[in-house]
């Protein structure tokens, strides 16, 4: 366990917002967060839990303590007639590990590829892209308990996965610090394919039959096609979910907007695209202050500020909330965002 003070978290979020942390534990291990609860001072104040930062809006310093989490660690812990299982530190880097799985004759995350952030960081927000979720692939995590100190393993039924949701959202929102994650790839293994981009490099290619190699080379490049690299300009990925609606509600839009993006579901509901409503109502490009849209995918909101003037959270949250004024206003559809901020 290594205690600082007066940490800028800056370097800590991929937005890149100043914020200041009056103290920031590391914590490499279950029992580091046993000793934090048990420290005279630490163990009764207020705990913020920080990953890799992708998915958070920093609008103040932060007076809580900042339990930053570094669980290191990749192995193959059971091989299954069904599945692989393969468990990962919680601190350990999420796209790194879909490709250690890879490297190791592994496939079954390659869909998940090039997502910002670590680990633990991935059940938490059920992080999805082209055709998969997280839940898919869970198997099971540990936690520890930050009342009672305690490590507990949560299953699927545990954790409530929904779309872009769990329990960590909810019940167990800044009580539970995950430690370890564990993902069951499936035997034998099998292209997630169907989202369109992918259709469109398959066709393209004329590999009827790809390989998860070639399906992960895909998802990078399309990714990286659209999005910006945090390490590049700085940003929190998709900052808005995709709206659900009813198939009356989208009928009703598709009236007024022939051309909107959408997606049938399973159980009947309609997915829209955020970026598409948000692109539909003029942002693309567009700045307030040093928080801007991004020019080639709406979703996402970027970092344009520099050294001498940095982007402050409250800019961010300004245009966020500017962008879901015009859409609401437009479509009578009020968008929720995917970070969380603080």
């Amino acid at each position: 366990m290594q205690i600082e003070s007066g940490v800028n978290l800056k370097p800590y979020n991929t937005f890149g917002l100043p914020a200041l942390a009056q103290t920031l534990v590391r914590v490499g291990s279950d029992a580091d967060v046993r000793r934090v609860l048990d420290h005279p001072t630490l163990g009764r104040a207020p705990k913020f839990i920080l990953g890799g930062g992708s998915n958070i809006i920093l609008t103040h310093d932060m007076p809580q303590v900042v339990l930053k989490v570094e669980v290191r660690g990749r192995r193959l812990v059971e091989e299954r007639p069904d599945a692989w299982i393969v468990e990962a530190g919680a601190g350990e880097n999420w796209h790194e590990l879909v490709a250690w799985t890879l490297a190791q004759g592994l496939p079954g995350l390659e869909n998940l590829a090039l997502i910002p952030g670590t680990v633990g960081a991935t059940p938490v927000q059920n992080i999805g892209a082209y055709g998969m979720e997280l839940q898919d692939r869970f198997d099971s995590l540990d936690a520890v308990d930050l009342i009672t100190g305690l490590t507990v393993t949560l299953g699927p039924d545990d954790c409530r996965f929904g779309y872009r949701d769990s329990v960590f959202k909810h019940a167990l929102s800044g009580r539970s610090l995950i430690t370890r994650v564990r993902f069951a790839l499936p035997r034998p293994w099998r292209a997630v394919r169907g989202y369109l981009d992918l259709e469109r490099r398959i066709s393209e290619s004329g590999v009827a039959s790809p390989d998860a190699q070639q399906m992960y080379d895909w998802v990078c490049a399309i990714r990286r096609a659209k999005l910006p690299d945090p390490a590049r300009i700085g940003n929190a990925g998709s900052f808005f979910k995709n709206p659900l609606v009813t198939p009356e509600q989208c009928r009703d839009i598709i009236g007024r907007d022939p051309e909107v993006v959408h997606y049938p579901l399973p159980d009947g509901s309609i997915k829209l695209a955020a970026g598409w409503l948000i692109d539909a109502c003029g942002w693309k490009g567009k700045s307030i202050g040093n928080a801007g849209v991004y020019d080639k995918q709406a979703l996402v909101l970027v970092n344009r500020g520099g050294t001498a003037n940095p982007v402050t959270g409250g800019e961010v949250m300004t245009l966020a909330k500017a962008i879901q004024t015009s859409v609401y206003e437009r479509f009578g559809i009020l968008l929720e965002p995917e970070p969380v901020v603080v």
